[in-house]
């Protein structure tokens, strides 16, 4: 890993630094927490096992090594040197009392990535010139795992990184609560354990420790970039004092629909309806109406790649909506950038049935979007018909959905709203999330006018998440204005005709 590697690289690598600790699990395996961990969005993970036998540490090192292979995720094993050498880790990380570095070095060679702990400057200046490749200081705050670590003062952890002229990472006691006050001490990243490890969503608490650990790296570089999906878009002291207004945004990766009643065309007016700046990725031209589909063009990966990227670098992007995407390279292309840029409040609707019930998505698509891309969701938005595909089962009544977004949600470790309206006797909703149901009572509206409720329904909750609703206020707000607008009864074309999305002043 570390063979094509520059220092920037390796910087990146240490901004969100999880190290594993099994106890913190609360009885979770670890294997899912560390799932859980590099979905929000981690860039290193370090194995670290107390009071272990090495063919057990062995066991789980590798398991992990496999799962941040997968992720391009750099690993590293706390300590033990020979197991890193076996198993071909990223490298290592030594304790003031383990192994000398120099000879860690001649055991793993040039490549690998061996970082070492520093309390002072002498050691921190020691451990350079002995060829670390990074430093970790603390504690910072009081931590659990090493009861006896007195806090270190920050200035002497900026006095740490002024001197080193290595990445320093931060470790001991951090969490989401008190990161932002490591601002000014030059840092390259945090270590978390508990922070990370001992949340009940591990996912999102990561993906929030890594926005602010970027905000924070942010300020000392003091050059716009992307972070977390958000560029540094803070307003000006001048825009601040003539009250001008600062505004969320949201982005739609859709298929274009140029009779405006679905795609992206739904998506934008829905947002910008719901009080959200509207920004778009096309995946697919489509000629259709409200009759049906005549023609569709894929856009090449490449070229979906480009608009993504044009994107995040520029704009800030408080939440994302993905739409119909039929390839398994989109898809792929997707899921990259998501990680790429550590977007959040991701609404997927896994359009995969169509009306008619026929069949909207390949395996190999199915395969990239169950293993890559709904993994990376805050929230899905299955229908009946799509539910089952993913779930595997029929559903046929109440309990039925129950079981399935149980199932759905532990398994992607995502909320799920399964859509009531389809095959089973009510139109109630269904929002499972972190073992929670949540029921929605739905009303039957007749409307045979409802082209685009779907992308409606995810485009509006993508809305009210990037404003900073709950997932539930969002869910119950974007439920209501589904509703209005399919009760002003817009009647367009010759088919299935859309809704009229114009309902003004939701929310704001």
């Amino acid at each position: 890993w570390k063979q094509s590697m520059n220092k920037s690289d390796l910087k990146n690598a240490l901004k969100l630094y999880a190290i594993t600790d099994s106890a913190a699990l609360k009885g979770r395996s670890l294997a899912d927490g560390v799932r859980q961990a590099i979905a929000g969005g981690i860039t290193m993970l370090q194995y670290r096992k107390k009071n272990a036998d090495y063919e057990t540490m062995k066991s789980e090192a590798l398991e992990l090594q496999a799962l941040c292979r997968e992720a391009k995720v750099c690993f590293i094993i706390n300590d033990h040197v020979a197991l890193a050498k076996e198993i071909g880790a990223d490298g290592v990380h030594l304790g003031a009392s383990d192994m000398e570095l120099s000879q860690a070095r001649e055991l793993l060679g040039e490549n690998a990535i061996i970082g070492a702990t520093a309390k002072t400057i002498e050691q921190a200046l020691a451990a350079r010139q002995a060829g670390a490749d990074y430093l970790g200081s603390g504690a910072i705050f009081g931590t659990t795992t090493k009861a006896d670590a007195l806090p270190m003062e920050k200035s002497t952890l900026r006095a740490i990184t002024e001197a080193a002229n290595i990445p320093v990472v931060a470790i001991g006691g951090i969490t989401g609560e008190n990161v932002t006050e490591l601002a000014g001490t030059g840092i390259a990243g945090v270590a978390v354990v508990g922070g990370i490890f001992g949340q009940d969503d591990i996912k999102t608490a990561t993906r929030d420790l890594l926005d602010q650990v970027e905000r924070i790296i942010l300020k000392e570089d003091e050059t716009p970039r992307s972070f977390g999906g958000k560029q540094s878009m803070t307003r000006t002291s001048q825009q601040v004092c003539q009250g001008v207004p600062e505004i969320k945004t949201a982005l739609t990766i859709a298929g274009s629909d140029c009779s405006g009643g679905a795609g992206i065309q739904a998506d934008i007016k829905t947002m910008i309806s719901n009080g959200v700046y509207a920004m778009s990725a096309i995946t697919a031209l489509t000629a259709q109406n409200t009759t049906g589909v005549t023609a569709i063009e894929n856009v090449t990966p490449e070229f979906l790649a480009a608009q993504l990227d044009a994107i995040f670098t520029d704009l800030p992007v408080d939440a994302v909506k993905i739409g119909m995407v039929s390839s398994e390279a989109l898809i792929r292309v997707i899921a990259a950038k998501l990680k790429q840029y550590h977007a959040g409040n991701v609404v997927l609707d896994p359009v995969m049935v169509a009306t008619s019930g026929a069949r909207l998505i390949a395996e190999d698509a199915l395969e990239a979007l169950t293993g890559e891309l709904i993994p990376l969701a805050s929230v899905i938005t299955p229908n009946i018909p799509e539910a089952e595909i993913l779930y595997g089962h029929s559903i046929t009544n109440e309990q039925d959905m129950m079981d399935a977004a149980a199932y759905l949600s532990q398994t992607y470790h995502c909320a799920v709203l399964l859509k009531g309206g389809h095959q089973v006797s009510t139109a109630n909703d269904l929002l499972f999330r972190d073992g929670h149901p949540v029921w929605f009572e739905g009303k039957r509206i007749d409307n045979p006018n409802t082209h685009g409720t779907g992308c409606t329904l995810s485009s509006a909750i993508a809305a009210n998440l990037a404003k900073g609703r709950s997932m539930e206020e969002a869910v119950r707000l974007a439920k209501a204005y589904i509703s209005d607008a399919l009760q002003k009864m817009l009647n367009l074309g010759h088919g299935s005709g859309p809704l009229d999305h114009h309902v003004a002043g939701y929310d704001r």
